[in-house]
């Protein structure tokens, strides 16, 4: 006796186990970082164009230090005026250099500015590494090949709190030749560092009740 059997229960079975989670069948994680972008102004108000009085820069150097400054912010001057602007931005370079900071060429858009101000903006970037571990899509059983959703999470996410400059995970460096210097420079650091076994054990006592 021959009997007919309904596909619609197991077809239903298939895509619930099928559902379990988002489905990957490539070989790419699809975990990435959140990078976040803020930008902080300070307007200066000039008077000649020679570049900035003293009182100018030190309020400068102040306000970039109250903001922590530091690598991987962006630095730009946004000067409408022409007349003196390559003396003020030589002036904001130089406060920017006791940072050991560069200031960029090109400045982002920002709101008007009044008559007889030049702007600096520091853009900042933030990196939130994905929400991680993932569990929901298992490894077994799977039958849509696909991989598990925890794929990659480690890795992007030690990335993403490792990366010293967040504006590289958008774009990387650029490549200007190879320099022998910088390329040994993490060598000789790593020969020249002491062995941290080699410094004696630390003297404890221990006293009773």
């Amino acid at each position: 006796m021959m009997r007919t059997v309904s596909p619609a229960p197991l077809v239903a079975m298939l895509a619930l186990l099928a559902a379990c989670g988002p489905s990957n069948r490539s070989v790419n994680s699809v975990k990435a970082p959140t990078i976040q972008s803020t930008q902080l102004a300070y307007d200066l108000r000039f008077a000649g164009y020679d570049g900035l009085a003293a009182d100018q820069a030190a309020t400068l150097e102040q306000w970039l230090a109250a903001v922590g400054i530091g690598y991987g912010d962006r630095i730009s001057v946004d000067d409408p005026v022409a007349a003196g602007s390559p003396a003020r931005r030589a002036a904001v370079a130089g406060v920017v250099a006791k940072f050991g900071l560069l200031v960029e060429d090109a400045a982002p858009v920002t709101t008007a500015l009044p008559a007889g101000t030049a702007r600096v903006v520091v853009t900042r970037m933030k990196v939130t590494p994905p929400d991680c571990p993932d569990w929901r899509r298992k490894s077994n059983p799977e039958i849509a090949a696909s991989s598990m959703s925890n794929f990659g999470c480690a890795t992007v996410s030690n990335l993403s709190l490792m990366v010293a400059n967040p504006n590289d995970l958008i774009e990387g460096q650029a490549y200007t030749g190879a320099d022998g210097h910088t390329t040994s420079k993490a060598i000789s650091v790593y020969r020249e560092q002491k062995p941290t076994g080699g410094k004696p054990l630390a003297q404890t006592a221990t006293t009773g009740n």
